[in-house]
């Protein structure tokens, strides 16, 4: 069974919240923090199933659902956590959706979906998140999961891109609030890793090298830069680019079809 932060200790165990965090790069982060030593709660949607078994494997650990399209139910939910979590001293916003429009077409109903649940969700969680901790002590932090676009745009996914760059924007406003306590918001960008969209394995192959050091860029670099952050070493403001140099590059399209235009 999940197990609940020991509230009988003197100080708490740390406790992190990952949004998407049962699938994917969010399953990624709740595995490192958990290994740490940090109660991980597992925010899901839709993915019970891969919640509750990812949950069931980590030393301490439990679930909590709610739709970031529904911000009131997000609020409400995390309103619970905190008063019952005293050590809740990190937030990463790692949820995401990936849906394609073209620079020549947004669609409306796609751009919707992902200024709220990319940009506007996270940033309420993270106003909700640091009023509701103000009495805690020590470091808390909050980690958004932005995009290497942010520095190497193309006009791929519209949408999606226009949402990471609202939640990047986020990371600076949110360092410089005047709240209480020791509060750092940080950014990481990642650059491809893991398969997306439509690819196949073999796009993705040539994809997830497309970078200055031609490697592939894995899942556990991002959880591990989340940990190093939630550590509060850095100042307040900062973003880590986990993406092996691909957000210095210029590419025109999106690595997907860069790499389906090479194997043509």
């Amino acid at each position: 069974m999940p197990l609940s932060p020991d509230s009988s200790a003197t100080t708490p165990r740390p406790a992190v919240l990952v949004t998407g965090g049962a699938t994917r790069i969010g399953a990624a982060i709740s595995r490192r923090f958990a290994a740490a030593g940090w109660h991980t709660v597992i925010h899901h949607r839709s993915s019970a199933g891969e919640a509750e078994a990812l949950a069931a494997q980590l030393p301490s650990a439990e679930t909590i659902a709610f739709d970031l399209a529904d911000e009131q139910d997000a609020i409400a939910a995390i309103t619970e956590l905190a008063a019952r979590t005293p050590g809740w001293r990190c937030l990463v916003n790692s949820a995401s959706v990936f849906d394609y429009d073209p620079v020549t077409g947004l669609d409306p109903a796609t751009n919707r979906a992902a200024m709220q649940i990319n940009a506007l969700a996270p940033a309420a969680l993270a106003q909700a998140f640091i009023a509701l901790t103000a009495r805690a002590q020590g470091v808390r932090c909050v980690i958004n999961v932005t995009d290497m676009k942010i520095e190497n745009t193309n006009p791929d996914f519209f949408s999606y891109t226009m949402s990471k760059h609202a939640l990047a924007a986020t990371i600076g406003m949110l360092a410089k609030g005047n709240f209480e306590g020791d509060v750092r918001a940080y950014g990481i960008a990642p650059g491809a890793v893991l398969a997306s969209h439509d690819q196949r394995e073999e796009e993705t192959e040539i994809s997830h090298r497309m970078n200055l050091l031609a490697r592939k860029t894995g899942p556990d670099e991002i959880a591990e830069a989340a940990l190093f952050l939630a550590g509060g070493a850095l100042a307040s403001g900062q973003s880590l680019f986990i993406d092996s140099g691909q957000h210095l590059m210029d590419q025109p399209r999106d690595v997907i079809w860069l790499a389906r235009e090479q194997q043509a």
